[in-house]
């Protein structure tokens, strides 16, 4: 008949395999992502208590007064704004924009040419342009960064007539704005 084991053998030995399972996922588990601690600090209106306060209302640009009506595209160059308004004169979408060198005149334009992607005249790889005028022969578009990121400052001398906009705004101002959409030019 075979020798039997002790149970203190058998505890030992499940007791190692345990451990050395609990070490493996540690391992693992350490070499993953960590965590990043905020590096902002609290606004002065922070308050000391611990009780859950509700998120204060965010405020929204309200479409400028003379920017015509119906659905339209609105750019504003005093604000560096666009409006996406629909039909009923509800405005849908409004974000900041970064403009160009060259400003379009104040007036009412039309989507002309959509181009999904090319270079941009500062060499950046863009897309979603939308054409919508011509100033001193320099073509304005709404357009966005591949990479999704804001322009460099323009050289003094450069004439770019790229307005450009956020990676999500400029998606959401490509499938607005088919040709022929009204975009409404304001100070």
């Amino acid at each position: 008949m075979p020798a039997r084991l002790p149970s203190w053998a058998w505890v030992t030995g499940l007791t190692t395999g345990a451990i050395a399972a609990v070490v493996v996922l540690a391992v693992q588990a350490d070499q993953g992502t960590k965590p990043v601690a905020a590096t902002t600090r609290p606004s002065a209106s922070a308050t000391a208590d611990a009780k859950p306060s509700a998120k204060p209302e965010e405020r929204k640009p309200a479409v400028p007064a003379d920017s015509g009506a119906g659905r339209r595209i609105v750019y504003s160059l005093g604000e560096k704004r666009v409006w996406l308004v629909d039909a009923s004169d509800t405005p849908r979408r409004s974000f900041a924009v970064w403009p160009g060198t060259v400003a379009p005149d104040p007036g009412t334009y039309t989507i002309g040419k959509r181009t999904p992607a090319t270079t941009g005249s500062d060499g950046v790889p863009v897309e979603h342009i939308m054409y919508f005028a011509q100033k001193s022969g320099v073509f304005i578009a709404f357009s966005n960064a591949v990479d999704g990121s804001s322009p460099p400052p323009a050289e003094p001398d450069a004439q770019t007539g790229g307005i450009r906009i956020t990676k999500p705004d400029g998606k959401a101002l490509w499938t607005f704005g088919s040709a022929g959409t009204t975009v409404r030019v304001v100070e």
